[in-house]
């Protein structure tokens, strides 16, 4: 067992220090919560009536305060696929709550969208924005005082962050969260992978596209490639907040199934007391780990937004500085679609997070002293779960069963993490190293420049990209319009790499957990768009320029001098699929280091 590494303690440091005056007030606020926090025995009898009238066969616990009630947050919808196993869920935790003396509610809905769905598509100019309503919606649905503690059922790209970002505001309440795990694994990513890329030039119509895509996302379940919503529950394990290993088991197993009931059976044993609350959960050392799980396993760029907000909600301030000094001693030990050919049920099979986890703690590469929701701490984390003797067991993860997807921290698959932070006179944005061969890390060529990505795909389509070209994609920030994935330009671009061609992407919009091979400075900040005032570097930019993307030094830069341009004029505000309804966030967001959010930025926080 190694000493913590320390360069991962020094930056642990900095983020205390830096958070100090966030963090106290927080601490000073779940206080004040948990101290005002009305008994029941002092709430108007018309208030408790109200909360307890649709409680059917649990109201008379509920009267005579028999023991904990559990407010259940869910994210429910059945069109998103890693959410529809969770129709079922509250009736059976309310079950699994009566067993152990509890009861449980559902508190309220958050909106639930999938970028899978809105890829490529309007809506998706909507989708980070959700996160800020899904924090909300979580606000509201336990505004209601009427729990003893918080059950979050979420997934997905933005929901897990949002439900982060609004339990933790009712920090003073223990919370646990729920995954449903992911389906079962469909055709492999290389065809699926080459289909679209045969698409893309050409080479394949829509029909064959449309069959590939249903063989790989074919049922109830978290899609399998290593994304944004895979990296969630990683993060979840990392930071202590599951019952141990349960990130990635299949739904509809009865390991699935036990793992739901412990949670429920957990959390009512540590509803009403002051231990494990979120707020002690979730400290500085519980977001350091998260960020070395997500560099450790080569997970979504998403989170180099969505870990700074959700740090926030707990007055906590860690930015890419952090992140990149981080990398640079974390080794890659895991390699999942789009960063290797295996997927995330593959990756559980070859010893999943327990690995991972058991690992980077031989190693002293993650904090050991975390307090989770789980008595045994995170030792507890680096076992499997297992279903034998028909009862919920543990079993530790000591080798890789394949060591083509994870290897040790002795032997890892590259010695750092592979989310860099690129600098210069075009401004500060990340490149997910760990996805792109080392060849690739440095591209210089002139830029082509576009602020529509249909634009992109139409120029791909007339042959006006075959050549060595750095793609510059604008006014896709939070400001401009919401900061859409971009990953739809993934392809066409893959198909000009494979052409022979020196080729990168520019952006201040995002590209996910699935950006795949090219190499790509995306989330650049500040944005296109003009803050009081005062554009980005990326609107001064023009056709021609030379722009250097390098990985290597962590540089992103021109060549042209900028100083005495007119910056490109703003697209047109965009109307349509409710666009306009979230003009307000736009207009109030900051910047994508800080975590995008207007929500945040408007509480001061």
């Amino acid at each position: 067992m190694s000493d913590l590494n320390p360069t991962i303690r020094k930056v642990t440091e900095r983020i205390i220090e830096r958070s100090k005056p966030g963090r106290s007030a927080y601490l000073d606020l779940m206080q004040r919560e948990a101290d005002r926090r009305p008994e029941r025995e002092a709430v108007s009898c018309s208030v408790l009536a109200h909360a307890f009238a649709g409680a059917q066969e649990d109201q008379d616990a509920l009267k005579n305060n028999a023991g904990p009630n559990i407010g259940i947050v869910t994210a429910y919808n059945d069109m998103l696929s890693a959410h529809q196993p969770y129709g079922r869920y509250p009736d059976r935790m309310k079950i699994y709550a009566r067993e152990v003396g509890a009861t449980a509610q559902v508190a309220g809905g958050t909106p639930a969208m999938c970028d899978g769905v809105t890829q490529g598509e309007d809506g998706m100019e909507l989708s980070l924005f959700s996160r800020d309503n899904i924090a909300m919606a979580a606000g509201i649905a336990l505004s209601h005082q009427m729990y003893d503690g918080i059950a979050c059922l979420g997934i997905c790209d933005k929901i897990v962050p949002g439900l982060m970002i609004g339990a933790l505001r009712f920090g003073h309440l223990p919370a646990i969260f729920v995954p449903s795990g992911p389906m079962p694994s469909g055709i492999s990513n290389a065809q699926k992978q080459a289909t679209r890329q045969k698409y893309a030039s050409g080479e394949a119509g829509r029909e064959e596209l449309l069959e590939s895509e249903l063989a790989s996302y074919h049922s109830p379940g978290t899609c399998t490639f290593y994304g944004t919503a895979n990296s969630n529950q990683m993060m979840m394990e990392m930071m202590g907040l599951h019952v141990p290993g349960s990130a990635f088991v299949q739904p509809g197993t009865k390991l699935r199934q036990a793992l739901d009931r412990a949670a429920v059976h957990r959390l009512a044993q540590l509803s009403g007391t002051t231990q494990r609350t979120m707020a002690q959960v979730v400290d500085e050392k519980a977001i350091v780990n998260a960020a070395i799980g997500l560099l450790a396993t080569g997970g979504s760029t998403n989170h180099a937004i969505h870990i700074p907000a959700m740090a926030r909600a707990a007055g906590i301030v860690i930015d890419w500085t952090d992140l990149s000094e981080l990398s640079s001693v974390v080794p890659l030990l895991a390699r999942v679609y789009p960063n290797g050919s295996g997927d995330v049920n593959q990756f559980h099979h070859a010893g999943g997070m327990g690995y991972v986890i058991g690992e980077l703690l031989e190693a002293g590469l993650a904090h050991r002293d975390i307090l989770t929701v789980w008595d045994e701490g995170f030792e507890a984390y680096t076992a499997e779960p297992v279903w034998e003797d028909e009862a919920l067991a543990w079993s530790r993860v000591s080798e890789s069963r394949d060591d083509t997807m994870l290897r040790p921290a002795t032997e890892p698959f590259q010695g750092d993490g592979g989310m860099r932070l690129l600098t210069g006179n075009l401004g500060r944005a990340c490149f997910k190293s760990s996805a792109v061969a080392k060849e690739r890390w440095t591209i210089e060529a002139p830029a082509r420049v576009f602020e529509d990505q249909t634009d992109v795909a139409a120029a791909f389509k007339a042959g006006e990209l075959d050549r060595d070209v750095v793609v510059v994609v604008r006014f896709q920030g939070p400001r401009a319009n919401g900061m859409p994935e971009l990953h739809s330009l993934t392809p066409p671009l893959g198909v000009l790499q494979d052409k022979g061609f020196k080729v990168a992407l520019v952006t201040d919009g995002r590209m996910s957990g699935a950006s795949g091979k090219v190499p790509a400075a995306i989330h650049c900040t500040p944005e296109a768009k003009a803050k009081d005032g005062k554009p980005g570097p990326l609107a001064l930019l023009r056709d021609g320029d030379v722009v250097r993307v390098c990985a290597a030094t962590g540089e992103l830069s021109t060549t042209a001098d900028l100083s005495a341009r007119t910056p490109a004029p703003t697209p047109a505000e965009k109307w349509g699929v409710g666009r306009e309804l979230y003009r307000m966030m736009q207009d109030q967001a900051d910047g994508a280091e800080q975590g995008a959010s207007a929500m945040l930025a408007s509480a001061g926080l």
